[in-house]
C-alpha cells in the first residue's frame, strides 16, 4: 500500500512542477520561440542503473524539464538539441547493507533499497531529421548533482518502515557520458509534438568512494511539447507579419503614386 501511495506522490509532484513549468512557458514561450529556436516542456519516464554496483538492479523514476531545438544554419533537417531536466533522477534498486547500527541492520535485513541520485542534466545533442519526420540524435550529456539518498524500505509485523540514509557526501558533482536516440515529429499534432526514445551511458566515475567505479545509465522514455509559438502558430504569426508588409507596401506605393500626381499638376500650373 505505501508503495502505491508513494507513488500517487510522486506523479503528483511532477504534475505540479509540470505546471509551475507551464506557468512560466506560457508567460515567454512566444518571446523565446522563433523561426531557428523552438522552446517547450519535455518529460516521461526513466530506467535507471548504476554499474560497477554490487547487487544493482534497473529503477524506474519520473523525469520532466525544459528543451531548445536550435536551427542549424539555414538546414531544414539540422538541429541542437538541449535545455534543462529540472527533476531527472538516477539511481539503482539495491539490496540492503550495513548501516552500522546493528538495530537498523536487523530491521532492515530482508527489506530493499532504493538509491535516488538527483541531478540536473543538460543535453547537446545533434539531431537529424528525415523527410518523414523520423529523427536521429546523439551527444554528450552533462549533469550537476545535488541530492542522494538510500531509502531504507521494509514491513515488519504488519508496519511499513522506511529509513533514509543521506548519501550526497559519497558522490561527485559532476557526471558526463553520451546519449543517443531515436524519435519522431509528430508535425499535426499540438503544434509539433516529439517523442522517442534515448539510452544514456555515463562515462567518469560519479563515486567518491575509494576504488569504486560506478557509472549512472539509463534509457529515457519521452514525450516532448512545444510551448507558446507552435509551428502553426509561427506559421500565422508569418502570414500576419507578411500580410502587415503588404499592406505597408501597398500604403507606400500610394504615397509616391500621390506624389508624382502632384508633382505633374503642379508641373502644369
Amino acid at each position: 500500500m505505501r508503495k502505491y501511495i508513494s507513488t500517487i506522490c510522486m506523479l503528483l509532484f511532477c504534475v505540479q512542477m509540470a505546471q509551475s513549468q507551464v506557468l512560466i512557458t506560457l508567460l515567454f514561450g512566444d518571446k523565446l520561440n522563433s523561426d531557428k529556436i523552438k522552446f517547450g516542456l519535455e518529460g516521461g519516464m526513466n530506467f535507471a542503473n548504476v554499474s560497477n554496483l554490487e547487487t544493482a538492479t534497473t529503477n524506474t523514476f519520473f523525469n520532466i524539464g525544459f528543451y531548445f531545438d536550435f536551427k542549424i544554419k539555414d538546414s531544414p533537417n539540422w538541429y541542437l538539441h538541449s535545455g534543462v531536466i529540472v527533476k531527472s533522477t538516477m539511481g539503482a534498486k539495491l539490496a540492503p547493507y550495513s548501516l552500522e547500527d546493528e538495530a537498523l541492520d536487523a530491521l532492515f535485513l530482508n527489506g530493499e533499497v532504493d538509491r535516488r541520485l538527483q541531478y540536473w542534466n543538460i543535453p547537446f545533442l545533434a539531431r537529424y531529421k528525415f523527410n518523414n519526420n523520423i529523427f536521429i540524435e546523439a551527444g554528450p550529456m552533462i549533469g550537476v548533482f545535488y541530492k542522494g539518498t538510500d531509502i531504507f524500505t521494509n514491513q515488519v509485523d504488519g508496519d511499513d518502515l522506511q529509513y533514509d540514509n543521506k548519501i550526497k557526501k559519497q558522490n561527485s558533482l559532476l557526471d558526463m557520458g553520451l546519449e543517443g536516440g531515436i524519435g519522431y515529429h509528430a508535425k499535426n499534432v499540438l503544434h509539433g509534438l516529439n517523442f522517442g526514445v534515448r539510452y544514456y551511458h555515463g562515462l567518469v566515475n560519479t563515486s567518491k568512494i575509494e576504488n569504486a567505479n560506478q557509472k549512472n545509465t539509463s534509457y529515457y522514455i519521452y514525450v516532448g511539447l512545444p510551448v507558446g509559438a507552435g509551428e502553426r502558430a509561427q506559421a500565422k504569426k508569418k502570414a500576419a507579419a507578411e500580410k502587415k508588409a503588404i499592406k505597408a507596401a501597398e500604403k507606400a506605393a500610394k504615397r509616391i503614386d500621390k506624389g508624382k500626381k502632384g508633382k505633374k499638376k503642379s508641373n502644369k500650373n
